[in-house]
């Protein structure tokens, strides 16, 4: 008989938490995932959430009768000694520092957004020293755990920990499965009738190949796509597709990539929603107090449906079938970020990438891509060289690294901005910042 698993969710104060609680309720209850421990862990600035979003967890567990002892501590060791699972889902510094993210740039024309630009660079900056101290805990307290990381930007954090730790890791992100999703809508047919073949990065994603009942639909998708404004998600503008450029591409872009193809259009957008209802941030805070006061009320024992107003649809699913076919050894197929190994020929071999996987016991194997679109190509080698500029800086603390960076990102281009952009992000966030204090 399998031993109980014992999983530690870090930020597990996040108003997110009930999205997980669900999913390992349910493998619990199907007898998939022995799960006997779930330490929810926080910061002593999220100790409140934590309190909050922890009680309704017990109280769903207990309603489902799952059986499953959850622990809220603020003690990150206690919780990952002899852990099967970490996964990650924090934010350092809060909403507030999310917010700065999407001010800095504006202030310099720029698009703010939390996960690429310049506010996607802040990000990972205050992230992945985090994420890296995680892991010398891990390496010492459960060194044969699998990290599930939905920390934003997931690519990146996934590439720094696979570059500069031992410890084994797959990058998870809902925008793969909720493309998959939106095809299957456009069908009306259900998800599992619908398999796309995704190639590129996390949030810079394409879907080269789409199928419905294995037959090849991408040129229907594509056609749909051109009168569809419904093809994102609640934290991205739904604006519509230039309809010649979709003739063009011949693959499916993911949502985000609005940001880089509509970029002017965009950045109207941003700047308009900044100043008539406030940065995403903003709306996001409002929408979190919201969200709290309800998971206060006692009487809630189910994941509440207001939820679905915060933007991670699919999380539970993506992260809890991950976790599952690993433990289970299931070699099904997946969409995740995991090392590259010549799987695009067009990247290095020790970057990460997002891509469908088989995923068993020993991790994720990436389906053979071989080299990318040459209507792609150069924007997936731009971003990717900027992601790896972007974790040396994070890692070293480099500041040349980091003006290069911002200097070659798509959104930045400009290095007199870059550095201007650079400074600000730095001095507004040097709290969060240690390699940069010297």
């Amino acid at each position: 008989m399998k031993k109980g698993l014992k999983i530690a969710t870090i930020g597990g104060g996040s108003s997110y938490t009930p999205e997980i609680i669900e999913g390992f309720i349910n493998k619990k209850l199907s007898g998939e995932l022995p799960i006997e421990e779930l330490y929810l862990v926080d910061i002593e600035e999220g100790r409140e959430k934590l309190e909050i979003v922890g009680n309704l967890a017990k109280r769903m567990v207990e309603k489902a009768g799952a059986n499953i002892n959850i622990h809220l501590t603020l003690d990150r060791r206690e919780a990952l000694k002899n852990a099967d699972f970490v996964t990650t889902q924090f934010r350092v510094g809060l909403m507030e520092a999310r917010i700065r993210d999407e001010k800095i740039p504006l202030r310099y024309d720029l698009i703010g957004q939390e996960t690429t630009g310049a506010g996607g660079f802040a990000k990972a900056q205050r992230t992945i020293p985090v994420i890296l101290d995680i892991c010398r805990d891990m390496e010492e307290l459960c060194p044969d755990a699998w990290l599930i990381n939905f920390t934003n930007p997931s690519g990146i954090v996934t590439e720094a920990v696979l570059k500069h730790t031992n410890i084994k890791t797959i990058g998870l992100c809902n925008v793969p499965i909720g493309m998959v999703s939106m095809v299957s809508e456009m069908f009306g047919v259900s998800a599992d009738r619908i398999y796309i073949e995704f190639g590129g990065l996390n949030h810079l994603v394409w879907g080269r190949k789409i199928y419905k009942d294995g037959e090849d639909v991408t040129k229907e998708v594509m056609e749909m796509l051109k009168d569809d404004k419904l093809f994102t998600m609640r934290n991205i503008p739904n604006l519509q597709w230039n309809k010649e450029l979709i003739d063009a591409l011949g693959v499916l872009p993911c949502p985000y990539h609005r940001y880089f193809y509509l970029t002017e259009d965009m950045l109207k957008e941003c700047k308009e929603s900044a100043a008539k209802d406030g940065t995403r941030g903003e709306v996001v805070r409002k929408l979190e107090e919201d969200l709290f006061e309800l998971y206060k009320d006692p009487n809630l024992n189910i994941k509440p449906p207001q939820l679905a107003k915060r933007g991670g649809a699919h999380y539970s699913e993506a992260a809890v079938n991950l976790i599952n076919s690993i433990y289970n050894d299931k070699k099904d197929i997946q969409y995740v970020n995991t090392r590259n190994n010549g799987t695009i020929l067009d990247l290095p071999e020790d970057v990460a990438i997002e891509c469908n996987c088989i995923i068993d016991k020993s991790g994720a194997h990436p389906i053979n891509i071989g080299h990318m679109e040459t209507s792609i190509r150069g924007l997936l080698q731009v971003v990717k060289a900027y992601e790896e500029l972007t974790v040396e800086a994070a890692v070293n603390g480099d500041y040349h690294a980091a003006l290069k960076a911002l200097t070659i990102h798509p959104l930045v281009k400009d290095a007199n901005v870059a550095k201007r952009v650079l400074d600000d992000i730095i001095k507004e966030n040097i709290d969060y910042l240690p390699q940069y204090r010297k």
